[in-house]
């Protein structure tokens, strides 16, 4: 299919368009990617299996540890190398610094179990980040103390831990004090009918003082990932993705507007889609400035294409996202997608996709080897399955995962949390890879990493936006440097809305290396 028929596909299915003045509309995308690819060539990509300097870790349990297993990758001890928190379910949750030279080491850690999940998060803006730890049980908040120190924080920094099984989380802030937080919680495994239509509800932290009161989120159809961020209509909202298996009738995917403090309906272009979601991933891939969405689930991964309008469609089927079924081995079951996660993985200028995969136990009505999936975007805005060349095609239960470069050289590299089997690590080494530029942001009060921010980074070749945000993918997230592929540029202008709204830039910044904009210290 050429570039001229799938912009014919897309048209009036997808607001992928940008006008270019020509009197024509093209599609923005393939022609960043195309003037990008030309000086670049298609880098094949490859990973070096690693998994070896890990130390000795398992997410293990039973029935409560079915969902889980997430990882947050983050730098705690401030020497630009991204650390590794990893769930254990049943088993302790550990810390792994990151030495260099992919070596790590296991850090000292309060003695946590029944860990499902994390998120890193500075929530009381001292500089360092701190981990929301999400638990069968009681959470915990570990407040970060450098050095990748923790101390438990819990009581002392005011959070109402709740009792329920905590499966989903994100966070935003309303104002220069501590951020908003939203929890999602799974089954009630304490409702006498459960586990079928046993949902239980989900809370909204709000700071108040030095503490934070919990508020209802309801209806809850068992949360398996939020994600706060700019919606398709350019306000912030708070998303939902569910699992079907268990609300099984009357729920859907939800969003909820945080301005207004309601869930969204039909009324506001907002379909009812109802699906096992599992996990989210946004990124704006065409450079118009809306998120596209990635849902995982059992069976169809469903890919939302950001419209005009505001809305989302569902992409075609011809755009190779849904990765419905394993792509090897003969099972024709179908796959189970869990963490879902963009990035360049060769730097070419267009977002990639990698997907976790793996049944849930011994659900005999999906695959049982269900590798994992990388998603490379082609120059026509199609997405081609590469991981069995890159040599990540595992076939364990995985759950958790995270794009991050470990080890400083400009490409993304990949660790993966599995379900009762060793987590896998994975460097990037690919060849012929595109020029790249790591942004870092900062600024004064209470959002130091200024959560929530746009930022766009322009070439001659087009421009690509990236939002900053804390949530989404599957048990685990990142927080670092926002990572873009740049092709064959040799020259980046980046420009950010600040989570206030004001603008600053464009910045003239170099590439290939991490660049720091402190509010505080830039111009205007």
């Amino acid at each position: 299919m050429s570039a001229r028929q799938i912009r014919a596909a897309r048209a009036g299915q997808a607001g992928r368009h940008a006008y270019l003045g020509n009197g024509e509309w093209k599609g923005a995308l393939f022609g960043l990617a195309t003037a990008l690819v030309a000086g670049t060539g298609m880098a094949e990509p490859r990973f070096e299996d690693r998994s070896a300097t890990l130390p000795a870790h398992v997410y293990s349990g039973g029935w409560a540890h079915f969902v889980g297993g997430g990882v947050a990758v983050f730098d705690c001890d401030g020497d630009a190398r991204p650390d590794i928190f990893a769930a254990g379910g049943e088993a302790r949750a550990t810390l792994m610094r990151n030495r260099g030279d992919f070596v790590f080491e296991t850090a000292p850690l309060p003695d946590l179990t029944g860990v499902t999940g994390a998120y890193p998060l500075d929530a009381d803006a001292d500089g360092h980040p701190d981990l929301f730890v999400m638990r069968a049980g009681p959470n915990r908040l570990l407040r970060g103390r450098g050095d990748c120190r923790f101390e438990d924080a819990t009581d002392a920094m005011g959070l109402p831990p709740g009792e329920g099984w905590t499966t989903a989380f994100t966070a935003w802030w309303e104002d220069d004090a501590r951020p908003v937080m939203a929890v999602g919680n799974y089954v009630d495994r304490d409702d006498p009918d459960g586990p079928f239509e046993a949902c239980d509800d989900n809370a909204i932290l709000r700071p108040e003082g030095r503490r934070w009161q919990a508020g209802p989120l309801e209806p809850g159809f068992c949360a398996l990932s939020m994600l706060a961020a700019r919606d398709a209509r350019g306000r912030p909202s708070l998303r939902i993705s569910n699992d079907r298996h268990y609300y099984v009738r009357g729920g859907y995917e939800q969003m909820w507007d945080i301005g207004e403090r309601r869930f969204l309906g039909a009324d506001d272009g907002w379909p009812a889609v109802s699906l096992w979601g599992m996990g989210i991933a946004s990124r704006d891939l065409t450079g118009d400035g809306r998120d596209e969405v990635m849902l995982t689930s059992m069976g169809d991964q469903l890919l939302q294409l950001a419209q005009p309008d505001g809305s989302y469609a569902a992409a075609p089927f011809s755009i190779g996202s849904y990765a419905q079924r394993p792509h090897t081995g003969d099972d024709g079951r179908p796959s189970t997608g869990w963490h879902a996660e963009f990035g360049d993985i060769d730097n070419d200028g267009r977002a990639d996709l990698f997907i976790a995969k793996g049944n849930v136990d011994q659900m005999p009505s999906n695959a049982m080897r269900d590798p994992n999936n990388l998603l490379m975007q082609q120059t026509d805005g199609r997405f081609a399955e590469a991981s069995v060349e890159a040599g990540i095609a595992t076939t364990e239960r995985s759950r958790g995962a995270a794009l991050a470069d470990f080890d400083g050289d400009g490409r993304l590299d990949l660790v993966v949390v599995n379900r009762r089997a060793p987590m896998e690590l994975w460097r990037n080494v690919t060849a012929g890879t595109g020029h790249w530029i790591g942004i870092d942001l900062a600024q004064p009060g209470g959002n130091r990493d200024a959560i929530g921010a746009v930022v766009t980074v322009e070439t001659d070749a087009g421009r690509q936006v990236v939002q900053r945000t804390i949530g989404g993918g599957h048990a685990g997230g990142r927080l670092g440097p926002l990572h873009v592929g740049l092709g064959a540029a040799r020259a980046a202008r980046v420009t950010v809305e600040w989570p206030d709204g004001s603008v600053t830039g464009p910045h003239e910044v170099e590439i290939d290396r991490v660049v720091t904009l402190d509010r505080a210290a830039l111009p205007g």
